[in-house]
């Protein structure tokens, strides 16, 4: 199974955010009259983040992930974005499947912090696939496995996930509170009397000299 990835689009309609990735998927020439009767395909997302530059500006927002810029050398390395399990199905020859990735903008996720970080351009996708294949031999059904070194490899636009994130979250971000940390940032908002969140946060900021 030869398997490309064609493009990548918001996954409509959608409740949360997510990306939809579009595979065309080819049976190799020995078996490309074998109707296939379903294939169960998982998949590993991973960010091949040594796959492109970074300018001065990227290395800074990035320095939580890599360290600073002597150190990327060493620590520059791949990320998991995310595994998922598609079901296709039925098909002979070839055909065309959508792969659904769930965008979180929680900032514990380390490829959160990476999508976010970077300013701009494109961001190099390793997508590794393994799964079982269900066809037709004469009367009989026979399963297959996914060769182990089934992948391909996308080049996704910033631009994709920076315009999904502003879709459902338009200019905000989420970050986690420890409950304790929650209850402190309560109590000041109360104490000066000050209207929302971000008033809450940016008095503290003015205080620290941030």
């Amino acid at each position: 199974m030869r398997i490309e990835v064609r493009g990548v689009e918001p996954a409509e309609p959608a409740a949360a955010p997510a990306l939809r990735f579009d595979l065309d998927l080819r049976a190799r020439h020995a078996d490309a009259d074998a109707p296939i009767r379903a294939l169960t395909l998982a998949t590993q997302l991973r960010i091949d983040a040594t796959g492109r530059g970074y300018d001065e500006r990227a290395r800074e927002r990035l320095k939580e992930l890599f360290g600073p810029p002597e150190s990327w050398d060493r620590n520059l390395s791949s990320l998991l974005w995310t595994q998922t399990v598609t079901h296709v199905p039925a098909f002979t020859g070839a055909t065309r499947t959508p792969v659904t990735v769930p965008c979180t903008y929680d900032f514990d996720v380390a490829a959160t912090k990476y999508l976010h970080g970077l300013p701009d351009g494109e961001v190099p996708l390793s997508f590794l696939f393994t799964g079982t294949v269900f066809y037709q031999d004469g009367d009989r059904l026979q399963a297959a496995c996914l060769p182990w070194d089934t992948e391909a490899a996308f080049r996704m636009p910033v631009a994709a996930w920076k315009e999904l994130m502003d879709r459902h979250f338009p200019r905000t971000a989420w970050i986690r509170l420890e409950r304790d940390t929650f209850d402190r940032l309560y109590a000041h908002k109360v104490r000066h009397t000050l209207l929302g969140w971000d008033d809450a946060v940016r008095s503290l900021l003015r205080t620290s000299g941030g």
